[in-house]
């Protein structure tokens, strides 16, 4: 059973950094797409980025430019590095995996406020 586990999570004040890591057991799995979902209070779930097996990227408007997505396929892992980040970036991140089914991990609580 293939499981995502975020890491990096946290609180942050306006212009900070976060990076967020996302890890797939079992490890030997190569996803066509991993990436990042985000949903705020009250909010529907919104993709951030993602980013296929061959390296291509994608982001969404609102995190172009602040926003890195990476990923080591040997480790079945994912990041996303976040910089200038917004009280408007508050949300729960959610990983994404993509291989013959779709898998989302639980979730971590990212909060930007001063």
């Amino acid at each position: 059973q293939v499981q995502l586990v975020e890491s990096g999570g946290g609180s942050v004040q306006p212009g900070g950094s976060l990076r967020l890591s996302c890890a797939a057991t079992p490890s030997g799995i190569i996803f066509s797409v991993m990436g990042w979902y985000r949903q705020a209070p009250g909010k529907q779930r919104e993709l951030v980025a993602w980013i296929a097996s061959n390296g291509h990227t994608n982001y969404t408007d609102f995190v172009q430019g602040r926003f890195t997505i990476s990923r080591d396929n040997a480790k079945a892992t994912s990041y996303l590095q976040m910089n200038s980040l917004k009280p408007e970036d508050t949300a729960v991140y959610y990983c994404h995996a993509r291989s013959i089914y779709e898998y989302f991990g639980q979730g971590t609580q990212v909060t930007v406020s001063s």
